[in-house]
């Protein structure tokens, strides 16, 4: 006889979260539906549009291929676990400040990979920053915005 499943812990936004959907949930799925994190956003569901990318061990990556099993054990960043406080990330500061967003659907996902950039490299250039942002799709084409909301935010560290 076999018992029941336990319940998955994740590491996310720096806290453990029981997570109630059944092993093999898309990590997407159950930061929606389980954690109420609605930040990351569903877009093609195969990883190539970028809407839901979350930093996992603080690298980008899309959570609608990623489960909850794989998850587990690693460190999961949101959107919504970027802000300390009222204090915006400074991306996300950059970001409102650049006007780069507009329907808003690819944003996190955007700066999600704009964090893991800067962390990994603080004064990008404008190539660097364009092949981190380039598997994002945005419909309304706020790209260039973007790059400089990016190149903003690594003034950040000086």
């Amino acid at each position: 006889m076999t018992g029941a499943a336990a319940t998955p812990t994740l590491d996310v936004n720096h806290r453990p979260q029981e997570i109630a959907s059944p092993s093999g949930t898309s990590l997407l799925t159950a930061l929606r539906e389980d954690l109420g994190l609605i930040g990351a956003r569903f877009g093609c569901g195969h990883g190539m549009c970028g809407a839901c990318v979350v930093l996992v061990d603080g690298h980008p990556v899309p959570a609608c291929t990623l489960s909850i099993d794989d998850a587990a054990g690693r460190s999961i960043v949101t959107i919504e676990g970027l802000a300390v406080g009222d204090t915006l990330h400074p991306v996300q500061r950059a970001f409102l400040e650049e006007g780069a967003w507009q329907c808003g659907y690819c944003t996190s996902g955007m700066i999600m990979a704009a964090v893991a950039l800067l962390e990994a490299t603080p004064f990008p250039s404008e190539e660097q920053i364009r092949h981190a942002l380039a598997p994002h799709l945005c419909r309304c084409g706020i790209y260039t915005r973007a790059i400089r909301a990016v190149q903003r935010a690594s003034r950040c560290h000086d």
